[in-house]
């Protein structure tokens, strides 16, 4: 099987990048910029693409970006700080990003005669972001194949819709995952923040995993408080 994956340079894509890699079934890696505030993710996107030794397709989307406004993803909207189980997170949701980006990812796929899109939505994105739960993705496969329909055959792999992040982190250890070469921060700073909810998210999944966590962040002890009020 040959597959392409979208790969935004943080821990779960990047994980997926190596466990298929392992598997022999990485064709390629397909990125966009969305002119999403921290973009820096794609510089780890375009390592993690060289290190396999596979293509690496990068799509500017910023002008659609652009047009997706109201997310503190892509606009001056402060990045709130806690556990993403907050209400508050919902200020990070970029409409309809999944949908786009797949769409673009299947066009990709077909074209270069890949058989499999995959994408590292997981389990404890449901709660704020419709377009990572398994609704979406089952009928999102239905669609492409209808979209597709005698032209390619492609269908949508997504093996962590129903596992944790720390299910993740285990089977990315596994995969042999360099960790530091990953970038989840939303505020996409120098380090990361250890402050917003892709920080604590990404340091209670190492904690529960049972493995180190390689990353520098610049308040290591925010995610403690922000688990313990959830």
């Amino acid at each position: 099987m040959k597959t392409t994956l979208v790969c935004s340079g943080g821990l779960d894509s990047v994980s997926l990048a190596h466990i298929l890699a392992q598997q022999g079934r990485l064709a390629r890696l397909v990125t966009f910029d969305y002119g999403q505030r921290h973009r820096k993710e794609v510089d780890f996107a375009a390592r993690t693409a060289s290190r396999l030794g596979v293509p690496h397709h990068m799509v500017d989307l910023t002008p659609l970006g652009a047009a997706l406004h109201g997310s503190a993803l892509t606009d001056a909207v402060d990045v709130p700080d806690g556990h993403y189980a907050e209400e508050t997170m919902r200020v990070t949701v970029v409409p309809n990003r999944n949908a786009i980006m797949l769409t673009i990812a299947f066009g990709i796929a077909a074209a270069n005669g890949d058989d499999t899109v995959a994408a590292a939505v997981h389990g404890g994105d449901h709660f704020i972001y419709p377009d990572c739960r398994p609704a979406f993705t089952d009928a999102f496969d239905a669609m492409q194949r209808a979209a597709l329909d005698g032209y390619a055959d492609v269908s949508l792999h997504v093996p962590f819709v129903r596992e944790t992040k720390a299910d993740i982190v285990r089977e990315g250890a596994r995969a042999g995952t360099p960790f530091a070469e990953t970038w989840s921060c939303y505020k996409g700073g120098d380090i990361h923040c250890g402050r917003c909810g892709t920080c604590v998210e990404r340091r209670e999944a190492f904690d529960l995993a049972g493995i180190d966590d390689p990353t520098a962040y610049g308040d290591p002890d925010f995610w403690r408080e922000a688990v313990a009020n959830v």
